[in-house]
């Protein structure tokens, strides 16, 4: 079998690689070929006004959030396509649902990272420049951090094992949600950041939760053991120190 990834040298793509070549998760016949683009988005697709927590057969249900809703409703058409392959071809084709992914090669950049990987950034800068540190909105919005090295892990399983056309959420437990200000703790903590850190209440907060159930994975994968979420920070934390020049800042 011969496998491309795409995205080969971002996120995601590097967590495969790690996955395939270092924990021995290529098998015998298997070709794997990573594409060196960096650019991918994972862009919520849920519907902004649900109930909680969502599932797989939600995300149609309504439009999404106004910060996203054209990225989203993209995302959405992946689902359509693969339902119209099935229905007219045969072909077997599925989507994975990520929620709010983090790790190594992850893009660091204030402005335009994801959550955690640019408070990464901003709270390293603010330790150099002996500064505040200055975190959007009050903290209090929650949400479902999944390492990348978990979730490359994951999609090599859906490749090989998951046999259905409707999508999968592939995200920690509804338990281990966690707020904005609970995650910049863990990350002043693994930085030793020793500064002042505020919440500026005056820019929006976004969506408050986006609670998403992992019951459909539980079933398949009960004993799937997800990162701790203090440790995955510190891991991406030093290797962000570490790789701080070559890191997309």
């Amino acid at each position: 079998m011969r496998v491309l990834v795409t995205g080969g040298s971002g996120l995601l793509g590097k967590a495969i690689e790690h996955v395939v070549q270092q924990e021995g998760g290529k098998l015998d016949g298997e070709e794997w070929i990573f594409l060196s683009s960096k650019e991918a988005d994972l862009v919520c697709i849920f519907p902004d006004k649900t109930s909680y927590p969502i599932d797989e057969t939600m995300i149609h249900n309504g439009p999404p959030h106004d910060s996203n809703f054209g990225y989203s409703y993209a995302k959405r058409m992946i689902d359509v396509q693969n339902r119209a392959y099935f229905q007219q071809y045969g072909h077997r084709y599925t989507a994975v649902i990520p929620t709010n992914v983090f790790g190594p090669y992850d893009n660091f950049n204030i402005e335009k990272g994801h959550v955690l990987s640019a408070l990464i950034n901003k709270t390293y800068k603010a330790k150099n420049d002996g500064t505040t540190l200055n975190v959007c909105g009050s903290g209090a919005p929650r949400r479902q951090f999944t390492y990348s090295l978990d979730l490359g892990r994951l999609i090599i399983w859906v490749l090989r094992k998951y046999e259905e056309i409707d999508p999968i959420i592939l995200s920690v437990s509804e338990e281990d949600e966690v707020s904005i200000k609970e995650a910049v703790d863990m990350i002043t903590k693994a930085l030793d950041f020793k500064g002042e850190v505020h919440f500026d209440t005056s820019l929006s907060d976004g969506q408050m939760k986006k609670t998403a159930s992992n019951a459909k994975l539980r079933h398949y994968l009960p004993d799937f053991t997800f990162t701790p979420l203090e440790e995955a920070i510190k891991m991406t934390c030093d290797w962000f120190v570490t790789n701080n020049d070559i890191a997309r800042t």
